[in-house]
């Protein structure tokens, strides 16, 4: 599930792509959805700053990074997919929840807290990188999550306060390293997979690493 393209308004692409070759490389068949709704405002990433009076959909920005195969996410049925999976990237903070305004008091898009209770209640497995896991930590009760380490550490970890506000949500924040020995935390009572991926500042190829330790532990929990 993506969040448009882009890692300041968007999904992250490296984690996006990430997430594709290691499913590719364990053999799944992937079907990619993203909503079909505004983002929630368009930064020009030469600058890191708001593109003023600029607007874009989230599913045809998404759709760059899906090679335009993508569909609308209020056609996602659990029905047909074994598991799913959520990279990061703010837009999931902006764009798939308003968690980067609201914190703790966020509010989840419709179609995306349907999709994470569906997946819950039918028993399959629920990957998520980066930022994204604030996602199941507000609409499943209990999650466990991980998005690295609690404290800043010098700027290593630059998006530590994230884990306080997990707990506030009510979710059991794990400490986890990004590198793939350490990397995903399973969450084996509700099924859900994290993984700190770009929350450290660390090498692309650990973050890779430790995406494919998610995916990993995605594919084993499907039982197929």
């Amino acid at each position: 599930v993506l969040s448009g393209c882009g890692v300041y308004d968007g999904t992250e692409i490296h984690e996006a792509s990430a997430v594709l070759v290691h499913l590719s490389r364990g053999g799944a068949e992937v079907h990619m959805y993203a909503p079909d709704v505004p983002q929630m405002h368009v930064i020009d990433h030469s600058k890191g700053q708001p593109a003023e009076a600029e607007s874009r959909n989230v599913l045809v920005e998404s759709a760059r990074i899906a090679r335009g195969k993508i569909t609308s996410l209020a056609k996602l049925s659990t029905a047909d997919h074994d598991a799913v999976i959520f990279p990061g990237g703010f837009g999931a903070a902006k764009n798939l929840s308003t968690f980067a305004v609201d914190g703790k008091d966020c509010k989840v898009n419709r179609e995306v807290e349907r999709v994470l209770k569906d997946f819950h209640k039918a028993g399959k497995p629920i990957g998520l990188c980066c930022i994204s896991p604030v996602l199941a930590a507000k609409v499943l009760s209990g999650a466990e999550v991980t998005v690295g380490h609690e404290e800043e550490e010098g700027g290593k970890w630059p998006y530590a306060g994230t884990a306080g506000a997990i707990k506030e949500l009510g979710a059991k924040h794990c400490v986890k390293e990004v590198t793939i020995s350490f990397s995903a935390h399973v969450d084996t009572k509700n099924k859900v997979v994290t993984t700190p991926a770009f929350m450290c500042e660390t090498a692309l190829h650990h973050i890779f690493d430790g995406i494919g330790a998610m995916v990993k532990n995605v594919l084993k929990l499907t039982g197929k």
